[in-house]
């Protein structure tokens, strides 16, 4: 019942597509140029070998799959990779982090005529989902045609959890579509059989499985000239509501520390302007990123507002406080700056990473903050105490390292399906 209401409710909804569209690109949430591809209509044509086709919602779940990607091109010289993603923000930074034989579309709105379309056109090999994307028209397609299909990172919020629970025959049928699912973490799997999922696989976050992001060295060594010997510390990925804390912080610690320097990385880089009249307001000067500038000495704040730039600002920062975490987004990927000796401070509003924070704050590899006078607290405290940053960078990088083995489980688990999927 369930699927055939959303079926006929999508299938009316045609004509508000363009209204939603429109809306969105007027946002900056929808590529004009490339508007096609989220009515089903292909970019380019289909390459002629083998395509695993990847889909994950936005930039964590695409760039987490970059090793996957590697992998998977290693087993066969005749396989393409084709990873779809919703975002705009995810396409541009994918372009330049996508290897040979790998290219991004955007995925279909899920209404059965765009699915139809998008299908049709790839003929996938394997689909590989990420995390909890269940859009049934899209889940139908690859259903009807038989493509051997897996879940990695599956995972539901408790609100989510807690609906499915009043469908779950729904849910049951919908996720059939899969060989196997498997689960982001031991907690995941627990909320996913208590769902009636029954195909669940080896739990463990393949985002551990992700490489460092990129830096170009030039860029590093001109913002590291730049710098100096001024001490500093990165507010990464910040949202509406958290710029404000970490200023608040800011202006705490420059009462001791007059020369401190504040990097801020909002999540959403086209936020620039707005957060730069805040820095205005509080009497700052802030250079902007997006304008080619450089902090100057006299700078108390830097505004990294660009996109895909996340390596240089960490391989600088001794201190990453990792946004989305004040404010109820769910937090974001702690395991960046683990990876590159940043200390980790975050906000408890983690419900996307809560198995990966958990399992870094166990360890000691992280500390949690709440509010301004906290976070100002403990990024004094790290900049006071370089033994006890090292020792939360290494409890991070050990934790990272021990669970980076989840991509060889993962290409066993896929072996015997890319083994249909050549038959």
């Amino acid at each position: 019942m369930f699927r055939t209401l959303y079926r006929g409710a999508t299938t009316l909804a045609g004509p508000l597509v363009p209204l939603l569209l429109n809306r969105r690109t007027a946002r900056g949430k929808e590529d004009p140029a490339r508007r096609g591809e989220r009515l089903g209509i292909a970019g380019r044509p289909r390459p002629k070998s083998r395509l695993v086709w990847i889909h994950g919602a936005s930039v964590g779940e695409a760039l987490s799959v970059l090793s996957l990607i590697d992998r998977l091109l290693q087993t066969a010289p005749d396989l393409h990779v084709l990873l779809t993603t919703h975002t705009v923000t995810a396409a541009r930074l994918l372009e330049s982090r996508l290897p040979d034989r790998a290219f991004h579309q955007y995925i279909p709105l899920d209404r059965i005529a765009y699915v139809d379309r998008f299908m049709d056109h790839w003929r996938p090999d394997l689909a590989i989902w990420l995390e909890s994307e269940l859009w049934p028209n899209l889940l139908d397609g690859i259903a009807k045609r038989s493509v051997p299909a897996i879940m990695l990172n599956a995972r539901m919020s408790g609100r989510s959890a807690a609906r499915w629970a009043r469908a779950q025959g729904a849910l049951q049928s919908m996720m059939t579509v899969f060989q196997a699912v498997l689960p982001a973490s031991k907690a995941e799997a627990e909320k996913l059989t208590s769902l009636g999922i029954r195909q669940l696989g080896p739990a463990g976050n393949i985002k551990y499985a992700a490489p460092p992001p990129p830096a170009k060295a030039d860029a590093v060594e001109a913002l590291a000239n730049a710098v100096g010997d001024r001490p500093l510390w990165l507010a990464a990925s910040t949202h509406e509501g958290e710029e404000e804390i970490c200023f608040a912080a800011h202006r705490r610690l420059l009462t001791d520390r007059p020369d401190l320097l504040l990097v801020l990385a909002p999540r959403h880089p086209p936020r620039g302007p707005e957060i730069a009249q805040m820095i205005d307001a509080a009497g700052w000067r802030a250079a902007r990123r997006s304008e080619g500038a450089l902090p100057a000495p006299g700078d108390p704040v830097y505004l990294a507002d660009t996109l895909g730039e996340m390596g240089v600002l960490l391989r600088l920062a001794p201190i990453a406080f990792v946004g989305g975490s004040l404010v109820p987004v769910g937090g974001h990927n702690p395991i960046e700056p683990a990876q590159l000796d940043a200390a980790v401070l975050t906000g408890r509003q983690v419900e996307n990473f809560s198995d990966v924070m958990a399992d870094m704050a166990a360890a000691g590899g992280l500390a949690w903050v709440d509010g301004a006078d906290d976070l100002a607290a403990k990024v004094d405290h790290l900049l006071s105490d370089p033994s006890a940053r090292t020792t939360m960078t290494q409890a991070a990088r050990t934790v990272a390292e021990q669970n980076s083995g989840m991509l060889d489980t993962v290409m066993a688990t896929l072996s015997p399906l890319l083994a249909k999927a050549s038959s």
